[in-house]
């Protein structure tokens, strides 16, 4: 029987509402699971209400009202969905902040969004809060979930998370009623959720959306790509983002599917596997790390594995051309590394917040991975478009989820190019504390995304680029660097490739090796380093990459081949400002910060060379002295010569 999501949403029309009406019909059923100390531990769909509760009225009993803004900071975790539903209850409003977030960017959206209560994983999220006291003067409560390490602190605005709890329970016994008047008093239109855009460009925005909205689109989504209590998925991308906002709490409340967290990041693909989810969303990067590692452990397995591997490979990817789904492969190579990957149960797997490339898509979808790409904003609530059906274009992001959701492309060129543009009717209320000068990219109801794209003939989306990352070279040819950028980070020995040649002769290229895959590597080959930066210098390192970016220049049109590439000293981060929390390149922060460098490569220069100083997110600094050897790929013969 199929279920009717939409009649859900609107009987139930808020987040409080909404897990309150399944603890009513299913108080027994498991609705989390958190792995603790090496064990699987559940929360029923009644114990789950029942925390919230008391979190929702011990943050009244705080003095938290209808208006305020609560933070969340830390992992996913069980607290972290119990305490963001616990605040819409209230009336209040959410902020996730991600985990790894810096003090001044936990600052700035602190004051900015001038929160009163945070409810903080641990004594490093803790830490991170109390340091911030002077700048923060609305910050009254800190509420923390893991007690470990948190006996020395002597702060007034601290409160453990079962003292929260407890100052609820008895609230509630005075007065039974009084939760679910609360409740009962959610506006589905009410702003409920503040979500940090992606800040590729400056200070991340904070969006609003309304848990109505959010629950409808969800409502969507689930009669397009359906779910139910049948399914697991595994909560792994940080709880701030839109789609794990989508996935953990709205469509989990609508279907009932179970989600589960993992014990720390370490054990990521461990509990993963014992898992064995039906349902997976990762972003790019990291299907393009399980590929890479995939690749990297065939390096270490016996010359037999390695020729099965490529023959099953092989087998598999040829079926995939074909349409069709290689039974000898199945059995020589991919139910076993599925088995391997945890993926042994999966019936909908998805990617998205940046584009996968093609490469990478092929080699989970021949591996039998029902990959598919999603594609949408923050402010659209998310995803609105996704792969319909067993047949997926690489090229594309798929098709709307249904009519009711409108895309149309602005001022296309000849090859109908141009401007995507998206609304549907639960979109997201606007900037928090907008002002006039604040720039929206929604005019007229039409979300302008900001990326070139066409519809194709089948009536697929297709997405090139961001508007202002499509590039242009001196002889006025077009070419995606993005698209070029993911044919390189297939490789498993690229991390990161950032590509360069706006307004220039030719195309060049700025590298980071991945540092586990390379290191090990090097270390097959007898190869001695000490550091990142070391490993990265070293001629056979060099050559390697070089081999790599040749083998996608081969199959590159001229105007997007790579001329000259460079391996940088350090890996691309976000508290560098380099990247954003999503992991998406900020591209003019990487054209500022190696400016010298750019210029030293399309100046003709063999080398560049580097003196600078690396902070660590725990203040230490390292010292880097070194010399970039520029490798110009049109002149093979003398690769090396700067590097020797």
């Amino acid at each position: 029987m199929t279920t009717d999501f939409a009649a859900i949403a609107q009987a139930a029309d808020t987040f409080p509402k909404l897990l309150r009406r399944n603890a009513a019909a299913h108080p027994d059923e498991v609705a989390l699971r958190e792995k603790i100390f090496g064990l699987w531990r559940p929360t029923t769909w009644g114990e789950y209400h029942a925390r919230t509760r008391a979190f929702a009225l011990g943050l009244s009993d705080l003095g938290i009202d209808g208006g305020d803004v609560v933070g969340l900071i830390g992992d996913n975790r069980p607290d972290w969905v119990a305490g963001e539903i616990a605040a819409h209850a209230l009336g209040a409003l959410s902020l996730g902040l991600y985990r790894d977030a810096l003090e001044d960017e936990v600052q700035y959206l602190l004051a900015f969004a001038e929160v009163k209560a945070v409810i903080a994983e641990d004594e490093e999220q803790v830490d991170k809060l109390l340091n911030l006291a002077d700048q923060v003067p609305s910050l009254r409560h800190i509420v923390y979930c893991d007690p470990r390490g948190m006996r020395k602190y002597d702060d007034p605005r601290l409160i453990s998370a079962a003292a929260l709890a407890a100052r609820g329970e008895a609230m509630h016994a005075a007065d039974p009623g009084l939760y679910d008047r609360m409740v009962d008093a959610t506006d589905a239109e009410a702003v409920a959720i503040l979500c940090t855009t992606s800040g590729t460009t400056a200070r991340p925005k904070l969006a609003m959306l309304s848990g109505g909205r959010v629950l409808r689109h969800c409502a969507r989504y689930l009669a397009a790509d359906p779910k139910g209590p049948q399914d697991d998925y595994v909560s792994v991308l940080p709880l701030p983002w839109i789609m794990e906002q989508v996935y953990t709490l709205g469509q989990a409340l609508l279907s009932r599917m179970k989600v589960n967290f993992v014990e720390d990041a370490d054990t990521l693909m461990h509990d993963f596997r014992e898992i064995a989810p039906t349902f997976v969303l990762f972003a790019p990067r990291v299907w393009e790390a399980v590929a890479a590692d995939v690749r990297a452990r065939m390096m270490d397995a016996s010359p037999f594995k390695r020729a099965l591997y490529e023959r099953g490979m092989k087998m598999g990817l040829a079926a995939l051309d074909q349409g069709t789904h290689s039974a000898a492969a199945e059995a020589l190579l991919f139910r076993a590394l599925r088995d391997r990957l945890g993926f042994t149960r999966l019936t909908s797997a998805a990617t998205g917040g940046a584009a996968l490339g093609p490469d990478t898509f092929r080699f989970f979808r021949a591996m039998g991975v029902p990959l598919r790409q999603l594609y949408g904003q923050t402010e659209t609530l998310g995803a609105y478009t996704l792969h319909r059906g067993k047949t997926v274009d690489f090229d594309t992001v798929g098709v709307p989820f249904d009519d009711s959701i409108e895309i149309r492309v602005l001022d296309p060129d000849r090859n109908g190019i141009g401007e995507v543009l998206a609304r549907h009717a639960n979109m997201f209320h606007g900037y928090y504390k907008a002002g006039p000068d604040t720039p929206s990219d929604v005019r007229d109801g039409w979300m302008h995304t900001g990326d070139a794209g066409y519809v194709d003939r089948k009536g697929e989306l297709v997405v090139i680029d961001r508007i202002k990352d499509l590039a242009v070279n001196i002889h006025g040819e077009r070419f995606s660097p993005q698209y070029i950028e993911n044919k390189l980070k297939f490789s498993p020995y690229v991390a990161e490739a950032v590509i360069l040649g706006a307004g220039r002769e030719y195309l060049a290229a700025l590298v980071c090796i991945r540092y586990a895959v390379v290191a090990k590597w090097a270390e097959k080959n007898r190869i001695a380093f000490t550091t990142y930066s070391d490993l990265a210098s070293k001629p056979a390192v060099i050559e390697l990459i070089r081999r790599e970016v040749e083998k996608v220049n081969a199959g590159l049109t001229d105007v997007q081949r790579v001329a000259k590439f460079v391996l940088l000293y350090k890996e691309l981060d976000a508290d560098d400002g380099e990247l954003t929390r999503t992991r998406k390149v900020r591209r003019g922060v990487i054209n500022e910060k190696y400016a010298d460098l750019i210029d030293t490569i399309y100046a003709g220069a063999p080398s560049y060379r580097v003196d600078t100083v690396i902070r660590f997110q725990d203040g230490t600094t390292q010292r880097i002295r070194t010399t970039l050897p520029v490798i110009d790929l049109t002149a093979a013969p003398a690769i090396l010569a700067a590097a020797e």
